[in-house]
């Protein structure tokens, strides 16, 4: 199995954002599986950023709320 990659591009120097506000668009396909490895093998990263909020969009917040509603739980 392919493990999955992430590619890093440096921060551009000329823009002067808040590093803490979230500006940078990504695809659910492409973060799914790198985040999908660090909950399967435990990395001590992502529990860095456990209690982030992520903003997401009005149809995938209510496929999620519809989601956890139905599925059997533990």
């Amino acid at each position: 199995m392919a493990t999955a990659r992430l590619r890093l591009f440096p921060y551009p120097e000329d823009e002067h954002e808040d590093a803490t506000t979230p500006s940078i668009p990504i695809q659910l396909s492409d973060l799914y599986p790198l985040l999908a490895q660090a909950h399967r093998d435990n990395y001590v990263w992502l529990h860095d950023f456990e209690h982030d909020r992520l903003m997401v969009s009005n149809d995938l917040y209510e496929v999620i709320r519809a989601f956890s509603n139905c599925r059997p739980s533990a």
